[in-house]
């Protein structure tokens, strides 16, 4: 699986961090500070919008770093995605992620 898959099976270089940070491209982080902030009533600021993908070395937003259960719980089993964990189908973790994007099912193997 590639890298930039991530642990839930969401594609990072679709991810409007990853594409701000690759291409350094500050119009865009300020968009997705602001749009994120909105859908998640936090303050998040353009200076958060920085992240090299879920599972890679390099920065991280402060979501992905550090607060996605998703993420958190991959790291303690220590498995490569989801896609590796016997409890994927019934990980209720996972359905937020997959019941509303088929992309990550089919990255993790689950239609």
């Amino acid at each position: 699986m590639k890298d930039l898959i991530a642990y839930c099976g969401l594609d990072c270089e679709l991810c409007e961090a990853y594409i701000a940070t690759k291409n350094n491209d500050d119009a865009l982080r300020r968009k997705v500070a602001k749009e994120w902030s909105e859908l998640n009533h936090v303050e998040i600021t353009p200076q958060m919008i920085n992240c090299h993908g879920c599972r890679v070395d390099g920065v991280k937003t402060p979501f992905c770093q550090s607060l996605c259960p998703i993420r958190q719980c991959a790291l303690e089993r220590k498995v490569g995605t989801c896609a590796d964990c016997a409890e994927k189908v019934s990980c209720g973790k996972l359905t937020m992620i997959t019941s509303s994007s088929e992309l990550a099912k089919g990255n993790l193997g689950l239609n």
